[in-house]
């Protein structure tokens, strides 16, 4: 799976560590609905060390997202495959 790099340089590797820890920043910074996944392990593997307390939207609101999120993925991949699993944490 991570065959490509393999094959890369090492300035190319340095900048494909730079493009994924910016990534798990962005997304450790997100708030309110634009927060859809808590994931306190992703955030540890970058190397400040910080765990931020999100903004958490009020349930009916919260619950508003996750529809509109719903929907939004109906619109953007029609066909992806569904299931009837229940969330377990």
């Amino acid at each position: 799976m991570d065959a490509d790099l393999d094959q890369m340089s090492r300035e190319e590797l340095i900048a494909e560590a730079r493009k994924l820890r910016d990534g798990i920043r962005r997304h450790r910074d997100t708030q309110g609905h634009e927060l859809c996944w808590y994931h306190p392990d992703l955030w540890g593997l970058l190397p400040e060390k910080t765990d931020p307390l999100p903004r958490v939207p009020e349930w009916p609101k919260f619950m508003e997202g996750c529809v509109r999120y719903r929907q939004s993925l109906d619109a953007r991949i029609p066909g992806a495959p569904g299931t009837n699993e229940s969330f377990d944490e």
